[in-house]
């Protein structure tokens, strides 16, 4: 069932997004930017949102689906994304807390070798007009660095 905040807060995010992806591999040292087109849809009478991407990282197509949604009996935010680059043939769910404008969730991947990596991605929408969603990489063991920005615009 829909709920008038988070899942009003949510559909707000709807339509159709142009803007440019930057993807940091080291702290720092900006590896790509690359323009992005997104597309999110109410999906079940507005209790999620399917999100769509596709753009270029370093040459490559990239694409990627996540559903978002807000858990009523949690009062959490919670995303499970896909993509053709970053995740290979995983699923990432991650899990998070309302912000004045938008949300944060918190995910892992497996490492290639040692403990998982952490992942959190943050969406905020300061303006109508305006999404920006950014991923942050968490080593273990280490502080969170930067990894992916795309700032969007409405079309």
């Amino acid at each position: 069932m829909r709920n008038g905040g988070a899942h009003e807060r949510l559909n707000r995010m709807a339509g159709s997004w142009r803007g440019v992806t930057r993807t940091w591999f080291e702290p720092g040292k900006l590896a790509d930017e690359s323009p992005t087109e997104g597309y999110i849809h109410p999906y079940l009478n507005g209790r999620f949102l399917l999100y769509e991407y596709q753009g270029t990282l370093q040459g490559e197509k990239m694409q990627g689906t996540m559903l978002i949604g807000c858990n009523l009996q949690t009062g959490q935010f919670e995303v499970t994304w896909v993509d053709n680059l970053h995740m290979g043939t995983g699923m990432m769910f991650s899990v998070g807390e309302g912000a004045a404008e938008g949300f944060s969730v918190l995910g892992s991947y497996p490492a290639e070798a040692g403990p998982p990596w952490g992942w959190r991605t943050v969406f905020e929408q300061p303006a109508p007009d305006e999404l920006i969603i950014r991923a942050y990489n968490i080593p273990p063991e280490s502080d969170e660095a930067l990894a992916i920005e795309t700032v969007y615009r409405r079309e």
